[in-house]
Formats: structure tokens, sequence, C-alpha cells
């Protein structure tokens, strides 16, 4: 497993290197990921906007600054994304903010599609769901915990619509945009915090 996840690390991101590659993606009519395709691509350019506006809004609360400052241990946060994911829109902004309270998080972003033995070592209920957090410790590279692809009350919110409807689509969409924006990330923050205890 060590080796996947070096592997994984040597074709990781940082944060601002992953918009970058997204960005140019988008001026070639293209989104990340094996698959294309004109949902996608657009999907992929709501995202963008959504991601510019959370990096810019976004706010960590005390209680998160206060347990990520009182670190005493060295961590890489690596999370498996696509710029197609809404999930991975709305949580890498504050994953983001999270990683750069603390000198003692260092925040690695791979691409799912480019790393398929990570991917197949995370996966939820059988499926690739993203974004998917590795929290590693730094100079051992051993996994402390994961998270993803959502927030517990989120989850349960898809999990609740599709029980009723027997799909997720658009309105579920929508309302789980919904809940993203009442949350402000709240519910993210907390819950990777309390995995760093």
């Amino acid at each position: 497993m060590k080796d996947i996840i070096l592997n994984s690390l040597a074709k990781a991101y940082s944060y601002e290197d992953y918009r970058t590659r997204l960005q140019n993606l988008l001026t070639v009519g293209k989104t990340s990921g094996d698959e294309q395709s004109a949902d996608l691509v657009h999907y992929s350019e709501l995202n963008e906007t959504r991601m510019n506006r959370l990096d810019k809004t976004i706010k960590i609360t005390s209680e998160t600054s206060q347990a990520l400052e009182a670190l005493n241990t060295e961590y890489i946060w690596l999370v498996l994304s696509e710029g197609w994911c809404g999930d991975a829109a709305q949580i890498l902004p504050i994953i983001n903010k999270m990683a750069q309270i603390s000198d003692k998080v260092e925040l690695k972003i791979a691409f799912r599609d480019e790393n398929p033995e990570l991917m197949n070592l995370y996966l939820t209920n059988g499926g690739k769901a993203i974004p998917k957090m590795i929290i590693l410790e730094k100079n051992a590279l051993e996994v402390v915990a994961d998270w993803g692809p959502r927030p517990t009350d989120a989850r349960n919110l898809i999990l609740d619509y599709k029980a009723k409807h027997g799909v997720v689509d658009e309105t579920a969409k929508t309302d789980l945009q919904m809940w993203y924006l009442h949350d402000k990330g709240v519910s993210t923050q907390k819950e990777i915090v309390a995995l760093l205890k």
C-alpha cells in the first residue's frame, strides 16, 4: 500500500496547481478524468465558479483553527478528486483553507482517474466516490484516517432522496448544493478535525 501512496503523491498537485490544471483544461473545452462529455465540461465550468466564490467566502471556525494550530504531528492530506465533481468543488476550498492554518499540514490533490490503484483502496459502498481524503502521518506515510466523499448530513440527504425517489436527479443535486450553501463548511471542518484527535 505504501508504494501506491508514494506513486500517487508523486503525481499529486498543490491546491493552486490543481486549480490551474482544471482551468487550462476548460480553455480547450475539456475536463479532468478519463470520461469527456459536454455535461461533464459544463459541471466543471459551474465548479470553477463555485470554487472561486468559496475561496473568497469560506470561513474557518475558531474551534477548527484552534485544533489545527495545536497539532503536534505532521500530516499529508491526500485528496482524490476530479474537476467535474460537485462535492469536490464544495469541499476542496474548505480543506485548503484548513491546511493553510497549520504548518503541520500539507495538502496534495491527486486525480482519481490517474490513480486507480489508490482509488480502489478507498471505495465507498463499492463505488469510486470523490472527494476522498486520506490523512497520512507525514514521516512514516502511515494512513491515520480517511474521509469522504461528503459530510454525514449531506450523505444522509442523498441516501434519503434516493430511497424515496429511486434516483439521484437534478432536484437531488440542487438540494445538495443548497445544503452546502447553508452549512458553510462547518460539518466538513468538524468531521475532519475529529479524525485528527
